[in-house]
């Protein structure tokens, strides 16, 4: 294997707790070039939710519940998943006795660039915070995902780290929080999400495609997307409303 082993290949795991959530050490990673043409649309979760009703898939999540934190972000890579609970202990025990159970750093020392870390987290307590986010840009993740609170959303900006969360408070997790399933299928929303699946996020909203039919839903979006710049190129053009193209 050159010069490379596969000790070397092996992500190095950093805690027991970690290692027993684990269910895959390895994402499932998406056929070449699936992202890169995704990443051609434009207004994309708009039109991949389009594209997902007319299919039967729900996937869709508008930016009122899972808030942008960067003006102008957009992202898209597979999901590598994190499914947070609140720990069974009181805080001022875990506070004193400095018990933390989180483990998303696992999931940032998993990620292989363009991830996007995806978890299913705590209400009015940070599941993410701003060197987990410094973590996740230096690994080249896209962004993350949260459903519950992050903090520190200024440090994310800083490193340019795009965010999507349904909160931000500063009550940290670390003494909260327990992390109980590192790539597992989560809950998002009541939308379920698996390892692998695609993420579309931008100013509009958030998009979970199942791998399975992200091809599928490529093709038509592609299609969608081509026929509203036609529809633009004519408005620009001065065609009237009756003759603007109707049909995709």
């Amino acid at each position: 294997m050159n010069d490379v082993t596969a000790e070397a290949l092996t992500p190095k795991l950093t805690g027991k707790i970690a290692r027993d959530r684990i269910r895959l050490l390895r994402t499932p990673r998406p056929p070449q070039g699936l992202i890169e043409k995704f990443k051609r649309i434009p207004d994309a979760s708009s039109v991949i939710s389009d594209v997902m009703d007319e299919l039967g898939i729900t996937g869709a999540i508008g930016a009122s519940v899972l808030k942008p934190t960067l003006p102008n972000a957009s992202i898209v890579g597979p999901a590598l998943t994190v499914r947070n609970i609140i720990q069974r202990e009181h805080v001022y025990e875990t506070a004193r006795d400095h018990v933390n159970r989180m483990a998303e750093f696992e999931a940032h020392n998993l990620a292989q660039p363009g991830d996007v870390i995806v978890i299913d987290g705590v209400a009015g307590i940070s599941n993410m915070g701003g060197i987990s986010a410094q973590t996740g840009k230096r690994q080249g993740e896209a962004g993350a995902i949260v459903s519950g609170g992050i903090r520190d959303v200024s440090h994310s900006r800083r490193v340019d780290y795009p965010l999507w969360a349904t909160e931000i408070t500063p009550v940290t997790g670390k003494w909260r929080i327990e992390t109980v399933e590192i790539n597992g299928d989560i809950q998002i929303a009541g939308i379920r999400v698996s390892p692998g699946d695609i993420v579309v996020a931008d100013e509009t909203g958030v998009c979970f495609i199942p791998i399975a039919r992200a091809a599928e839903v490529l093709e038509r979006a592609l299609a969608k997307a081509a026929f509203e710049e036609e529809k633009c190129s004519a408005i620009d053009a001065g065609t009237s409303v009756a003759d603007l193209p109707s049909k995709e």
